[in-house]
């Protein structure tokens, strides 16, 4: 049977089995210790105050919007080119998503664009930049014009855990935005089977995501309301507690928090192995008249979470379709990443059209990621870029 090379895969090794195990053993399985202790890690690691992980990244997207007060009647501006989850996340508050054209060098949401998308709309309350493929978008530029228009800053950075801004900063401490937040999921830069994370350096913000994430329930330090009912003749009632908004049970387990402590340590090794693979790629493509590098200006600053390039199709008289088919044949799974948003058919009911995202649509129509994770070997790669070259050059 032939071997399967995916196009994104997780790597375990036996410290984090034994992470996990450690808790399954002898500690709680959730609202333990190991949940604080990754969120003081990850804070660390991206230089921000404050972290609070939750269930999944899609979670936390929909209470970051509601740590903001997004509601029915605003609107919140995203990328066309990102995962559903994002402008969901908005339509989970009863707002609507506003999309803005992407720069076709960098797939992220282009500032000039931005602001004009701004100007064309009435209650723009936020902006979530999209960091695609773990490339930053460019923050500096967007936080100007976030702050001209008084508006908010989620960075949707569930690509980019490990990469830089131009300045040399993380993402994820924050710099330019309210809140950032990643994932954990299996095929990201670090594993916790499912997770996310969001930093922030503000306080109010910091306690809304604890409340909301277990049931709006009021966690830390937060004052009761009630101060009758929390005590008894002037003692705390050791009992009490409050639900002081709507929240939901998006809490994260602690043996999840246990392998992602685990895999943050080998972050940067992960990272290295992956430019080391981007580099073999480019140096190999270099040579192909039809398909293209994307991103090569940024890979500096990129945490390299997918390779991705551009096929003329047409030239090479061969469909999207037909050439993963064929790749399939041969062991090697490749992903499109990502179809733009506004022509899923929810989107479409809703009435939302592809009329002024025309590079989004342009790089959807030539886009295909190829296979990169840390434990992908050199072998493997020279099969992968050997079968492509084959394909195309039988056409």
């Amino acid at each position: 049977m032939r071997k399967i090379i995916p196009y994104g895969k997780h790597y375990i090794d036996e410290d984090d089995i034994n992470s996990v195990v450690e808790v399954l053993k002898y500690k709680n399985l959730t609202q333990g210790d190991e949940v604080d202790s990754f969120e003081r890690e990850v804070a660390k690691y991206v230089g921000a105050k404050y972290a609070v992980a939750m269930s999944s990244w899609t979670a936390g997207l929909h209470l970051a919007n509601r740590a903001l007060g997004i509601k029915e009647g605003d609107k919140v501006i995203t990328s066309p080119i990102t995962f559903v989850a994002t402008s969901n996340s908005v339509i989970y508050c009863g707002a609507e998503p506003v999309f803005s054209d992407i720069d076709s060098n960098s797939i992220n949401i282009c500032p000039k664009k931005l602001e004009q998308t701004i100007k064309d709309n009435s209650n723009i309350k936020a902006i979530i930049p999209v960091h695609y493929g773990g490339v930053p978008c460019d923050m500096e530029s967007i936080s100007v014009i976030a702050k001209k228009y008084n508006l908010s800053i989620i960075e949707d950075a569930a690509h980019a855990l490990g990469a830089k801004y131009s300045d040399g900063s993380m993402v994820g401490s924050c710099k330019f935005s309210h809140m950032t937040g990643f994932s954990f999921h299996p095929v990201k830069s670090i594993a916790a089977g499912e997770g996310g994370m969001i930093t922030t350096n503000d306080e109010n913000i910091h306690k809304k995501l604890i409340r909301l994430r277990s049931h709006g329930i009021n966690k830390l330090d937060d004052s009761f309301i009630n101060i009758k009912q929390s005590k008894s003749e002037g003692l705390s009632n050791p009992w009490y507690y409050e639900m002081q908004d709507l929240g939901y049970n998006y809490r994260i387990t602690d043996f999840q928090s246990a392998l992602g402590k685990s895999q943050l340590k080998k972050l940067n090794l992960f990272i290295d192995r992956r430019i080391d693979l981007v580099k073999r790629y480019d140096k190999a493509f270099s040579k192909f008249k039809y398909l293209k590098t994307i991103q090569s200006e940024f890979r500096a600053k990129s945490s390299h979470h997918l390779y991705v390039v551009k096929i003329n199709f047409k030239k090479i008289n061969i469909t999207r379709a037909e050439l993963m088919i064929k790749l399939r044949d041969y062991g090697i799974i490749t992903q499109v990443h990502y179809i733009p948003v506004t022509q899923h058919p929810f989107y479409e009911k809703l009435g939302y059209n592809s009329e002024n995202i025309k590079n989004s649509i342009n790089f959807y129509n030539m886009c295909l990621t190829l296979p990169l994770y840390y434990s992908l070997k050199d072998d493997e790669q020279d099969y992968i870029i050997e079968k492509i070259h084959q394909i195309i050059e039988e056409k």
